[in-house]
């Protein structure tokens, strides 16, 4: 089965604008690839981390920043489709 994206983000925070984009970058990166990214609120305030099925991928807190579009791309891709190219999203 393709793996889940979850973005539990924080809406006391105002991040749900930054989820929703992030979720449809990745559905439109890799809509062959992924069966759903979904949005969860998060019961914890400040809380804004992604997960690949129950896999944390990237965490505000413990990275200390949101991730870039591009770099989160970069992660997905790696656990998903590691031969995927993402054009201009690739690290050179």
């Amino acid at each position: 089965m393709k793996p889940t994206v979850r973005i539990e983000y924080c809406p006391k925070c105002g991040w749900l604008l930054r989820a929703a984009y992030m979720a449809q970058e990745l559905l439109t990166t890799f809509s062959e690839d992924l069966y759903a990214v979904t949005l969860q609120p998060s019961e914890v305030s400040g809380r804004y981390t992604i997960y690949i099925d129950d896999l944390p991928l990237f965490d505000r807190k413990r990275d200390g920043r949101f991730p870039e579009i591009k770099e989160l791309k970069q992660l997905v891709r790696n656990q998903v489709n590691p031969e995927k190219p993402l054009g201009h999203s690739d690290s050179k």
